[in-house]
């Protein structure tokens, strides 16, 4: 599962998310209310905050389906500990 940084981040972007409702890693993100907009800024977000760089191949409307493939995603730009 993600860190509580990413949790935070992505409901930031999800204005139609209600406060109690579990995020889970089949949220519908577009169904929630992130847009072509917020999606290149969650994007910037996430780069800063993990210090990685996402690669064309994974600027895609799939990466941004659900937090479990824009996890997944994430997770492998980053280096190994």
């Amino acid at each position: 599962m993600w860190d509580s940084t990413f949790d935070e981040t992505l409901r930031s972007y999800l204005p139609f998310l209600p406060a109690e409702e579990a995020l889970t890693a089949e949220t519908p993100l577009r169904e929630y209310g992130l847009d072509s907009l917020a999606t290149v800024e969650l994007l910037s977000v996430l780069e800063q905050s993990y210090n990685v760089r996402f690669e064309d191949d994974a600027l895609n409307l799939e990466t941004f389906e659900n937090p479990g493939r824009l996890w997944t995603t994430l997770s492998a730009l980053q280096p190994a500990s």
